[in-house]
Formats: C-alpha cells, structure tokens, sequence
C-alpha cells in the first residue's frame, strides 16, 4: 500500500515542499531513499522506540520511504513525525484519510514527545502558499508558526495526539495568534538607554546622525571612554521596525533556532556582537551546508564588532561585498542560496595596540610608528565602507560625578524616525532603497544636489584627504542625513562640513 505525507526543507531562507511517499509490500527491510543525510537514516531506531512506547510498532514487511524530489538534499531530524505518521498510515495501524491536508513536522524522542524544530515561520508560509489546511509541528514552535495567517498551526506534546488526532478525530489545540497585535504590543524599549551615558554629547550626535540614516559607523578611542556603552545603545534609538521588517528577522533566526519559545514575532531589531575570534563562515555564513552568519542574523539591525583590529583580516574582507549590496550569496555546487543582511555596522577599536593616545600623561604610551602599524590591520576598502569615523575621549570626572540625566533614547527615537519618515516618502517609489545609506548613484544624482560654494567645499575636501570616490559618496549621503534630521530639503554648506569631519581615518596624522 502506498501513501503519501507532506514534510517540508528549507534552502536559504525559503522552503520548499517534501512530498514523503511510504510503500509496504511483502518481504522484509526497511529502506530509506532520496538523498537523507545521518540525522534522518537514523530516525528508524527513534521512531520504533517512539512507536513501541506509544503502543503502536514498525511491522515486519518491506517498507520502502521516499523522499521526493529525490535530488534535493534532506538535512536533519525534524522528518521524525512525518516518517512515523506514514508509516502507520500506509500499515493500516490509523486511519489517514485526510492526512493530506496537513503539513506534519517534529523530532521524536524515544518515549514520542517532540523536540523543537528549525524554520518553523518560512515552512509555514510556504504550507499556506501551496494550500495545506493545517501544520502539525513541536509546541515549543506553535506560537513562531502561527504568525502565518491562513493556516491552521497544531500544536503538539507528543506523537500521541497526532495518531488520535487523525484516527479518531481527537481534536487538536490550535494555536492562534493576532500577529499586530503581538507585535505592537512587543514593541517596547530595550534595557539600555541614552540618558545612562554621561557627557559624550558630540558622539551621541554622531549616534543619531548615524541611527537616521542607517549609516555605519566605527568609534575610535582608549579604553574606558564608552565605546561600547554607546554602541550597545544604538538600538534604543532607532527606528521602531515595521511589521514587514519583524516578519523578514523571525524568518532568519527561524532557520538557526534563535526563536524564543514565548514569543512568536520578533519585535526588537537585533544586536549581534560576536567575539573577534569568530570565522569567516560564522560570520557571513555558509559551511558545507549553508546556515546563516552573523551579517544575516543582525538583518534589520546592528552588527557590533569591537576590538576590530583584533578580528582576523580575512574575516573583516568577507564583509565588504555584503556591505555594499545589503545581501550575501554562498554558492556550493550543486546549489546557491542567498540571504538577506542589510544591518548597520558599528565597530570600535583603540587608536594603538596600549589603548591610549599620543599622551604623556598615560599609563602606557605607544609611539607613532606602532599606532600606524596598529590601525593598518583595518584595510583601506573596509574603511571606505564605513560611513562615519569618530574619535571618543574619556570623560572628565565633573561629567562622570554629575546626577543629571541626559537626553532620553525615546526623545532622540522621535527625531530619528521623523528622519526615517522623511527617507520613506523619498524612496517609496523603489523596492530596495528605503533610507539613505542605501542609496545607489542614480538617487545621489537625485537628491543629493549640490550650490556652487558647497561644491567647491567638498573639492578641496577630497583633494586635501585624498578621498576615494567611494569616500565621496558617503559624505553625500550623511550629508543628506543631517538636512532630514534638520528638515531641510537642500544640503548646504554646514551639512556638508559636518560630514566632511566625520571621516577621521581619512586624515592624515589625525592622531596628532
């Protein structure tokens, strides 16, 4: 007897339909087919215990499993409940008649309770694009599937409640979610807040500059003067995401697990910060089968590198394409996927490898030609990327020992979205452009206009810091950044200077 049951995989991160077809016929073996990796060969041992310890068993005939379309590569244990659930339909041990319906996913454990599965919230939305009625998946990852409006999400504990379920129509529990609803509720403020930092103003000028246009950023100075304070506090500012935004993040950390079981939709823009030690693989993604990196998981958000020159070179190279085209593809072989990873970078770093300045008066001292060999880990490329370069200085004490609160993150929030808002009306008409760090040639042309005397500033500019034509485009765009925040429709010359000064790294002997 021959019946079928429907899985799912994911490529990327999109998935793509497993239709799993069981065949019994006299004889005796149990043959698995269509390209499975270990994770699912293996699944026989658990699915027999599972079956054993519910009641039911694996009978001995010759069951033949197919795993089509039998060229794409199967990859991990989440076929469990769908292999058993065949298998005991094609037996005549339950009753399948509408087993069709229904998209089933789970890894079992022994005693037939379910472990949570990867890419619950991609598989969902292609179960409802192919017309599924229902998805039958782990409880842990109920809440992340059921954002998916259209399709039934089931919930379950164990293997047992799916045999009920469709052999004596013992009805399941549906896990139903209003999804903007659960959104905006989330959409709370993070624990870290702008008004904690004391002084600092200029960088926290800078910060805004930066959280409005989406720009990156790298923060240079000794330790101890708030770099990383003020890069974890980022978020806080920026704009809050909108539904279409969330949807895109749950759906990549959905693929590596990074869903929390007590939320369905994620609501606040990521912040990775991975440690300088990481690979080139772990950060941009891929392996022998591609999962996505670090640049993938900060999608929507902000990707926090501190210590740069700590970080292998190698590693920081892989970053450039991805951060001009707000996207990376691995390709393998037989196959190419690509994600998403349009994040802002904020990177941190000490001027020399001591920490400190030029400076007499510290600790420890480094000299000029030590300072330069430290900075020339950072490549010039990588550099030309990063929008905004600043200088941070330690705080004096009358600024440290001051109780007065500063500026809020939910009042620097407002400016930075009425800037965003501004972006949004600006670039409505394009698919890939919705702030200004994102803008292409054409859009710079376009609304990056120039008066003769701001021409003429920037000239000099470039010629003075021997600034690349890349170097030239950054400035422009920050440029426009600091007229929306101010809501100035043409840029002029005080824009342009203040973004002409925020790029550091571009002067020669800034470090005095």
């Amino acid at each position: 007897m021959l019946k079928k049951v429907f899985g799912s995989a994911v490529f990327g991160v999109e998935a793509t339909t497993i239709t799993v077809e069981v065949n019994v016929d006299s004889g005796i073996g149990y043959h698995l087919v269509g390209l499975p990796d270990n994770a699912i060969k293996e699944s026989n041992f658990r699915i027999a215990a599972a079956l054993q310890n519910n009641g039911y068993k694996i009978p001995g005939k010759k069951i033949i499993i197919n795993m089509s379309p039998a060229d794409l590569r199967k990859e991990g244990s989440s076929y469990d409940l769908t292999l058993a659930i065949g298998i005991l339909v094609a037996t005549n041990q339950i009753n399948g008649d509408d087993i069709d319906k229904y998209l089933i996913m789970g890894e079992l454990s022994l005693d037939g309770n379910l472990q949570p599965m990867r890419g619950a919230l991609p598989i969902a939305v292609k179960a409802r694009e192919e017309g599924f009625k229902g998805f039958i998946l782990p409880k842990q990852n109920a809440k992340e599937a059921a954002i998916v409006d259209g399709l039934e999400v089931f919930g379950v504990d164990n293997i047992s409640q799916v045999i009920k379920f469709f052999d004596v129509g013992e009805p399941l529990e549906q896990t139903i979610i209003n999804t903007r609803e659960e959104f905006y509720k989330n959409l709370d403020f993070p624990e870290f807040d702008f008004s904690d930092v004391k002084g600092q103003e200029s960088i926290k000028r800078c910060m805004e500059i930066a959280a409005a246009g989406g720009h990156n950023v790298i923060l240079i100075g000794p330790p101890g003067a708030g770099k990383t304070m003020l890069a974890k506090r980022l978020p806080s500012i920026l704009p809050p995401m909108t539904l279409q935004e969330a949807l895109e993040t749950t759906k990549i950390h959905s693929v590596v697990g990074r869903v929390q079981e007590h939320t369905g939709l994620m609501a606040q823009r990521p912040f990775r910060s991975p440690h300088h030690t990481i690979s080139n693989v772990a950060l941009v993604g891929g392996g022998s089968y591609p999962q996505p990196g670090e640049i993938s998981l900060s999608h929507n958000g902000v990707l926090f590198l501190d210590e740069l020159p700590e970080f292998k070179r190698e590693v920081l190279e892989v970053m450039r394409q991805p951060l001009e085209d707000r996207e990376v593809t691995i390709s393998r072989a037989k196959f190419t996927v690509t994600y998403p990873s349009s994040f802002m970078l904020v990177a941190s770093m000490n001027p020399s490898p001591s920490g400190y300045f030029n400076d007499p008066n510290a600790p420890v001292t480094s000299s000029p030609a030590e300072m330069q060999r430290y900075l020339s880990k950072i490549s010039g490329p990588l550099l030309d990327r990063i929008d905004i370069h600043i200088e941070v200085t330690p705080v004096p004490f009358e600024k440290l020992a001051d109780e007065r609160k500063g500026e809020t993150s939910v009042e620097i929030r407002k400016r930075v979205t009425a800037a965003r808002e501004i972006q949004t009306e600006r670039f409505k008409e394009s698919e890939k452009v919705h702030y200004n760090a994102q803008m292409n040639t054409k859009f710079l042309r376009q609304h990056c206009k120039l008066d003769e005397a701001s021409m003429q500033l920037l000239k000099t500019a470039m010629e003075r810091l021997n600034l690349s034509a890349r170097a030239y485009d950054r400035i422009l765009k920050v440029s426009r950044t600091i007229a929306d925040l101010e809501g100035v429709e043409v840029i002029n010359g005080s824009h342009l200077s203040e973004a002409i000064q925020y790029r550091s790294m571009d002067r020669e002997g800034w470090l005095g």
